[in-house]
């Protein structure tokens, strides 16, 4: 038997006699029941709650060879409701009526006199059957909208189209993903679109730079503090686990997290127990947890820098994205987005670029990927002073690839050896700061400030 204590059901019937009959029988049952005598009472009643299922007399008194009366109350009630299970009573030998009920809609029908057994099972059914539909057409309801909000996702070449499809597949889950690729690639937008396509989008998505937090910082960041637990700590703070609960969590450049410290982030992402620092009172959390990377993680794992055990937990699926130059047709596109975005933002009536400048934009090395593109794009239109971007407006002279380092200016120099840094180095922020004669923390605010 179905939760029928839950269950409230309509029954319309004109003989008093049945009303109550019917009342008694669903009653004991467990059903929430209500009774009508006419089709304009189901009506109203319908208008004033909502009902599991309905029970409708076909022989209502106008018509009682053709039944005609409770085929036009059945339309009117479709219209109302379209997702109720609507269980037709018809008289012994009137059993076309019943047929042509359930071609205009009706899920079932029952004789009279009815068996008692048989009509609650088909109204059990019945229910089950409208809960699952209702559950179903909310669902996809609540798919639109949020597709309605996802971040656009510019990706017409041949390369993104297993990725896209990768994304409509894992987006709804709850699984972790691990989103790798070059700097600039897009790889926080990625996590913001599989979170603005799961169930989770309601919630909050709580993005952290990995790479950004000293060792002393670490926990207090992540699993947040009691007042008292150090000396800076004069209040209690709320770790990002905790702000993230029922949402999703971003760990960008995971890769960068020392060793001694991928310990207690496995726990943690194991149990989704939280402890705050000085506390030892465990949260329990319910986190997504997306997480993204340049580096490549199997040979940090080969090298002893990185967790194998902490790499599986992270990548139950995998997301490559791959960089600019390898994705070619989708430069003109999201150039174009992003000369929308940028007019729009600054109140400029910029409707194009010159064919020499998307020319160079389409033989342009891209070393800062989809970020530089970006980049280049928003001071092309703050510099604009017509209504097509012009080569000279993009200032693309000092590409890395080609330039000598004596003929660039201080600021572009900096820019092409922190380049060579991170290549040489492949991606590794730490070991580039090292050679540079940086800390980790300088070197991504001047990763950052060169559009890198």
């Amino acid at each position: 038997m179905s939760d029928s204590s839950t269950a409230a059901v309509l029954v319309a019937d004109d003989q008093p006699d049945v009303l109550e009959a019917l009342r008694l029988l669903l009653k004991s049952q467990g059903f929430n029941v209500t009774t009508v005598s006419s089709p304009a009472a189901a009506l109203a009643a319908l208008e004033r709650r909502d009902y599991d299922a309905m029970l409708l007399d076909m022989n209502y008194t106008r018509d009682t060879t053709s039944g005609r009366e409770g085929l036009d109350v059945l339309r009117e009630l479709q219209a109302l409701e379209p997702t109720m299970p609507v269980i037709v009573m018809t008289a012994w030998g009137t059993i076309d009526n019943a047929v042509e009920a359930m071609r205009r809609g009706a899920r079932d029908y029952v004789e009279k006199p009815w068996d008692n057994a048989r009509l609650v099972s088909i109204l059990n059914t019945q229910i089950e059957l409208g809960r699952a539909l209702r559950r179903a057409q909310r669902l996809e309801t609540e798919n639109t909208l949020r597709r309605a909000h996802l971040p656009p996702m510019i990706a017409e070449s041949p390369k993104m189209q297993p990725i896209l499809e990768l994304m409509e597949r894992i987006g709804p889950s709850d699984a972790n993903v691990l989103i790798t690729g070059e700097h600039g690639t897009g790889k926080e937008l990625v996590a913001q679109w599989l979170h603005a396509s799961s169930p989770r989008s309601a919630r909050s998505f709580i993005p952290v730079n990995m790479g950004g937090l000293s060792e002393g910082l670490f926990e207090s960041e992540l699993f947040g503090h009691i007042k008292g637990a150090f000396t800076d700590a004069k209040t209690d703070r709320v770790g990002r686990f905790e702000l993230a609960d029922g949402g999703t969590l971003f760990l960008d450049e995971i890769g960068t997290v020392p060793l001694a410290l991928q310990s207690k982030l496995l726990r943690v992402l194991q149990t989704m127990d939280v402890e705050r620092v000085g506390s030892s009172k465990a949260r329990h959390v319910d986190v997504r947890v997306l997480a993204a990377t340049n580096a490549d993680l199997a040979q940090e794992v080969a090298a002893g820098r990185f967790r194998e055990d902490l790499l599986f937990r992270l990548n139950t699926i995998e997301i490559h994205l791959p960089a600019l130059r390898d994705r070619r047709e989708d430069i003109a596109p999201l150039a174009m987005h992003f000369l929308r975005r940028h007019a729009a933002r600054y109140h400029k009536s910029l409707a194009a670029f010159d064919p020499a400048a998307m020319q160079m934009l389409l033989e342009h090395s891209w070393p800062g990927n989809i970020r530089e593109l970006d980049h280049a794009v928003e001071r092309a239109v703050l510099l604009a002073r017509g209504d097509h971007i012009s080569v000279a407006d993009l200032g693309l002279r000092a590409a890395a690839s080609t330039a000598r380092l004596d003929d660039l200016p201080l600021e572009d120099v900096e820019k092409v050896l922190i380049q060579k840094a991170l290549s040489r180095y492949d991606g590794n922020v730490s070991r580039a700061a090292q050679a540079l004669g940086l800390s980790r923390s300088a070197l991504y605010r001047r990763i950052a400030s060169h559009g890198l």
